[in-house]
């Protein structure tokens, strides 16, 4: 990377954990709260990096940007969340320059979720560049990838059905209970935690269950209360979780605590109950699992897709993968330009001290100099001149021979 002239650092990396390798308690430790994402980029900055974009969700933790070495951006990340470098490189992926592009793009348009075409991931990008962008840590390397990324996303959402018969974790949820838990419409349904995937959960529910008996709890009340409002549905305080669990048939856990909010003594252990924990970290304390009546799913499961609908999108995979090349072809080819950048704004400023030496001169020798029209003239030629050569390095048959001879012929200085 570094002859592309983007970044003071010679590689570009990303470095992160998923589902892949990483199971969700292992994930719980490495992710990263809105909060502990602002404070890691301001560290960067202040370490001097110069590029780097984060990324946390319930299925990985993803950081890309420009170091000397991948260990700063591990340190970073190992920093601001619970987890320990021992711990990350057991489960960990490291990509360096092409590899760490070529994941992105994965990683963006789908290909690489857990549940295959799932596009939630692309939004948290966006969300991500946004952050970093705000923190002053978006070169432009950075920008033209992630606007490509998501030109790639939008492009296969639109022109394949890799996302077709859509479904998400909200949506993987609901499908269980259909499956799993006779007379759905009858039963009393809790839904603790109305966060993004509480809320994508909530839509699911009220659409395919038919249940108007479906309560919500969230600690902070208004958040529920704006959702129920939507829907029609009943809403109780925090302090009141204890009791609503122990009417529930169904109890639905996406909350966005660090440790487990639900244990075994919150429990009425002679009733049946079905719980779905769709947290990372975890927040259904494992002793639940000892309850003979109890049911407890984590999301891990409901992820692993294998029915009909996942099959299906598979077909789509080379269309999609062939999209992603067209884009890359043109990023790359955008990020050959920045190869030769230095050389046309040093040869710009060459020509310009030339104009200003000349213009001086001719200023002393003649009365009636047109300075002004003089200006207009020069500016053009150094305009069209520029350009030609600009033209003659995007050729792809220019080579660094040509640069080398541009910055010999008009004695360029190669730091420029």
């Amino acid at each position: 990377m570094e002859r592309y002239n983007i970044s003071k650092y010679k590689n570009f990396y990303a470095v992160g954990l998923s589902y892949k390798k990483a199971d969700a308690k292992t994930r719980g430790l490495f992710s990263l709260t809105d909060t502990g994402k602002s404070s890691l980029l301001l560290q960067a900055k202040n370490e001097g990096l110069d590029g780097l974009v984060v990324t946390s969700t319930c299925n990985r933790t993803e950081l890309y940007g420009f170091a000397q070495h991948p260990f700063q951006i591990i340190k970073l990340l190992c920093e601001h969340s619970r987890g320990t470098v021992e711990e990350f490189e057991k489960v960990a992926y490291v990509y360096k320059n092409d590899e760490a592009i070529n994941h992105l793009f994965k990683v963006g348009t789908g290909l690489d979720s857990q549940i295959l075409g799932d596009f939630e991931i692309i939004s948290q990008l966006k969300q991500s560049f946004v952050s970093a962008k705000d923190t002053g840590l978006v070169n432009p390397f950075l920008e033209r990838l992630i606007n490509s990324v998501i030109q790639a996303s939008k492009k296969i959402k639109n022109e394949t059905e890799i996302s077709s018969g859509a479904t998400s974790v909200a949506f993987a949820s609901v499908q269980y209970i259909l499956s799993h838990v006779p007379n759905v419409s009858e039963k009393n349904i809790l839904l603790f935690g109305t966060g993004k995937i509480g809320r994508n959960t909530c839509e699911n529910l009220v659409k395919h269950t038919k249940n108007n008996q479906i309560t919500l709890i969230n600690r902070t009340k208004d958040k529920a209360e704006k959702i129920a409002g939507k829907f029609d549905l009943v809403v109780k305080e925090y302090a009141d979780l204890p009791s609503e669990i122990r009417k529930a048939d169904i109890l639905i856990v996406a909350t966005g605590a660090q440790k487990p909010t639900v244990s075994k003594e919150l429990i009425f252990p002679n009733k049946e109950l079905t719980i779905l924990d769709l947290s990372i970290p975890k927040n259904v304390d494992d002793n639940v699992a000892e309850l003979e009546n109890v049911t407890v799913v984590h999301l891990d499961l409901l992820s692993k897709m294998t029915d009909e609908t996942l099959e299906n999108r598979k077909q789509y995979i080379p269309q999609a993968e062939a999209i992603i090349e067209e884009i890359k072809k043109d990023f790359s080819s955008w990020l050959e330009t920045r190869k030769f950048a230095p050389t046309i704004k040093a040869l710009n400023h060459k020509l310009r001290s030339i104009k200003d030496a000349e213009i001086d001169y001719q200023r002393k020798k003649f009365v009636d100099f047109n300075e002004q029209q003089a200006e207009v003239l020069s500016n053009r030629l150094i305009q069209k001149i520029t350009t030609h050569f600009a033209n003659h390095l995007k050729d792809g048959s220019a080579s660094d021979d040509s640069i080398e001879l541009i910055q010999k012929v008009f004695q360029l200085e190669k730091d420029f």
